[in-house]
This record gives C-alpha cells, sequence and structure tokens, in this order.
C-alpha cells in the first residue's frame, strides 16, 4: 500500500495533537525564512536578478486592472503594445508618410484623439485662468458659506476651508427665503468672486460640498465624509499666509480632468515655496482624499513631511454645466391683452373711433417727447453691468448612477 500523509488531524489525543501542530507550522515558517534569505543572498551579488523578479511579480490590484474607458486621455496599453509589436515585425516600413496612414487606417474609434482633448482643454470654461489673463500674485476670490441652520461643527469646518484657500472668505448664510444657492452663486459673480464653496450639513454633521465656478459655472457636487480638524491631528503643524503649491494626482479622464482644473483654479497660479506647503488631492478608485504638508528639511539630504491639516474625502456624484437653478425665480410679466371688439354693435365701433382720433391728434406730441425721455433712459441703463441670473432649470453634463458601476474595476475619473 501506498504509503499515506501524515496529517496532525489525525491524532485523537488533543494535547498530543496541537503540540505536532505548533511543531510543523514552526518548520514551515523557518523553511520559507530560509528561501527567502537565499534569495535575498542571490539577488545581492545579481542586482539583475532582482529586477526580473520585480517585473514578473507585479500585484493584481483595482487601480492596475481597472477597464478601459475611452475618455482616458493616455494611451490605451493594449494598443501601444500591438503598436510596438508590428512596428518591430515591419522594420522595413521607414517612410513616414506610409507610416501615419497605416496608424489612421489601424486606429481604435474608441481612442479619443490628442487634438480633439486640447481643443476641449482650451475651450474650457477655465481657459482664463490658465492662460495668464489673471495675475499670478492675487489668489481667487472664494466665497465660502454653509446651508441654512448650519451648527457649530459646520461652521468649525468651513474656517478651516478658509485657512486652505489663500482668497477665502465665510459668509453665514440667511435665513428665510430668497437665498437660494443660485441666487447667492448670482450675487457673488457680480461682486467679483471667482468660486463659491457650499458645505452641506445633515444630521448636525458636514456630508456635502459643493464648489461652483463663477460666473458661467460648472458646479460640481461631492460627498463629503472622513473629516479631521486641525485639531484632532497628533502634531500637526501650524499654517502661514504662503501661497501653497498643488499636486494633483490620478485625474486622468475627461471629466477627471475638469475636476481637477476646477481644484486648481482655487489657488493661485504662483505659489510661494519659502512658505514649505503642499496641497494634495489624490485620485484613488474616484475618491478624492485631500491632505495638506509642510517640507521639514532635516538635512541636506534630508526631508521629512509635518501633517497641517484638515482632512477629508470627497467623491462626485454630479457636474452640472452652468450655476445652480432656481426654479421660483421671478418670471417675466405676460403682455397685455385688448379686447378687439367683435362681439360689439357697429354703432358703438364707429363712435369709439372717431374718439379715437381725436385724441390721437393730441397725444402725438407728448409721445415723441416721452421717446426721448425714454432713449435718455435706455442710455443710462446700458452704461450699468448686467445681472447674473441663475437658471431655471439645471443642465448636467454628468451623474453618478449605482447602474453605471457595472464592476468594481470601472472608475470615472
Amino acid at each position: 500500500m501506498p504509503t499515506s500523509r501524515f496529517e496532525a488531524s489525525s491524532i485523537k489525543n488533543k494535547i498530543k495533537r496541537e503540540e505536532i501542530a505548533r511543531k510543523q507550522k514552526k518548520e514551515k515558517k523557518q523553511q520559507k525564512l530560509q528561501r527567502r534569505l537565499a534569495l535575498a543572498k542571490e539577488e545581492a551579488t545579481n542586482p539583475a536578478a532582482k529586477k526580473r523578479r520585480q517585473l514578473q511579480n507585479v500585484p493584481r490590484t483595482l487601480d492596475n486592472t481597472r477597464e478601459f474607458d475611452p475618455s482616458i486621455l493616455t494611451a490605451n496599453p493594449s494598443t501601444s503594445a500591438a503598436a510596438a509589436s508590428s512596428s518591430s515585425a515591419h522594420p522595413e516600413a521607414k517612410d513616414p508618410s506610409a507610416s501615419t496612414s497605416q496608424n489612421d487606417a489601424t486606429q481604435d474609434p474608441s481612442q479619443q484623439p490628442q487634438d480633439e482633448s486640447l481643443a476641449d482643454i482650451s475651450s474650457d470654461p477655465f481657459a482664463s485662468y490658465f492662460s495668464g489673463e489673471i495675475d499670478p500674485t492675487v489668489p481667487p476670490k472664494v466665497l465660502v458659506t454653509t446651508s441654512p441652520k448650519a451648527t457649530r461643527v459646520t461652521y468649525e469646518f468651513c474656517e478651516e476651508l478658509v485657512n486652505v484657500f489663500p482668497g477665502a472668505e465665510l459668509i453665514r448664510r440667511k435665513k428665510g427665503k430668497g437665498f437660494e444657492m443660485g441666487r447667492i452663486a448670482g450675487w457673488a459673480a457680480d461682486r467679483g468672486y471667482s468660486h463659491m464653496v457650499v458645505v452641506n450639513e445633515n444630521m448636525k454633521k458636514p456630508n456635502a460640498m459643493t464648489v461652483i465656478y463663477l460666473p458661467n459655472g460648472p458646479t460640481a457636487y461631492f460627498r463629503l465624509s472622513s473629516i479631521e480638524l486641525m485639531k484632532k491631528i497628533e502634531g500637526h503643524g501650524r499654517s502661514t499666509d504662503h501661497f501653497p503649491e498643488l499636486v494633483l494626482n490620478g485625474f486622468v479622464t475627461r471629466l477627471g480632468h475638469t475636476v481637477g482644473r476646477l481644484f486648481q483654479t482655487l489657488f493661485p497660479p504662483m505659489p510661494e515655496f519659502q512658505g514649505r506647503q503642499v496641497v494634495t488631492f489624490h485620485n484613488q478608485r474616484d475618491f478624492l482624499f485631500f491632505r495638506r504638508h509642510r517640507y521639514a528639511f532635516r538635512s541636506t539630504e534630508k526631508v521629512a513631511l509635518q501633517e497641517i491639516g484638515p482632512r477629508f474625502t470627497l467623491k462626485l456624484k454630479s457636474l452640472r454645466k452652468g450655476l445652480p437653478a432656481v426654479t421660483n425665480l421671478g418670471e417675466v410679466a405676460k403682455d397685455l391683452e385688448f379686447d378687439n371688439f367683435q362681439d360689439m354693435p357697429e354703432s358703438s365701433i364707429s363712435k369709439d373711433t372717431a374718439q379715437g382720433k381725436a385724441s390721437n391728434a393730441d397725444t402725438a406730441e407728448h409721445d415723441e417727447s416721452m421717446e426721448q425721455d425714454e432713449g435718455e433712459s435706455e442710455n443710462q441703463k446700458g452704461k450699468k453691468k448686467s445681472k447674473t441670473l441663475p437658471p431655471k432649470e439645471d443642465e448636467y453634463q454628468w451623474v453618478w448612477k449605482p447602474e453605471l458601476e457595472t464592476s468594481r474595476r470601472t472608475f470615472f475619473l
């Protein structure tokens, strides 16, 4: 009979069974340790073997196995690998015109052309910020407010947001009608504000944040979670009034570029490096992690990071093209309607027309003087700036829905 493998579970004595199981587990750990030590000794003398092992042993994560989205502005790994293999298989094709025509013929229609993405970036609402039209030494004016009837916790978080954005100002939201978010955005746009940040509250805790780019949008709505204020971070540093650096990680799609450029416009284009402050928006699986640190130079070769705070996490829920809509905005009055006298007798109509002709001659001079006065008043009104009015209906550019996430590897930013 073939010898069967010895199993500790076959021992009936519990104490002896546990003792042998511990010995077997310890032996397995020792064998694994010896293999690792031998591999480390071999790789110390042969660095190429270590690089080869690291290239082969790449862990599969949700990030590096995400489903390819046609709106990704970077190259598709599969198409680039296929292009490299085709170029190696046909080295004799050296004519550039032939190669370009071949690439056009074999281009994947799901990929975004580079010139199209550049045209979108050059014509988006943030083009004036990146074209150099604004003064880089002047921070953008940011209005920070809350939802109606906010509590102390929300105001504490808003005060720290004012500390994060260099040109921010906190204004408490008034109670009552007429203070809708769209009306406040129009009011802020007429007074020179470039952004508006609204922190929403639910169950006496901040749960959402709306970022509006003034005066014409877009409007981004985020879910807000994992808030930690500066006073709750152990060993945190103190912030200064210097303009911070900005780091944006992981925004690779066209929607992600729009969100990243929106956050970029909240800060001045030219940071002040002597302040040694850096603000990070890190996108991982469509969660935006906010962190703020300070560089701590220990020596000429070593540098450390000291966190300043606060911490919070955002998740995009919707993106609207314009300002938030106000459904009960005052409508234009209807034109006056006059009776056409169809049901009246002819005798009464003739009398009314005769009286109308006599009165028209008397009011002709008065109408001329009124037209002159109206022309002067219209010229004065033309000199005044037109008010920024919110729309009556929201026009969504992107809205998150549960059915959009077809798998755990589907991401949109």
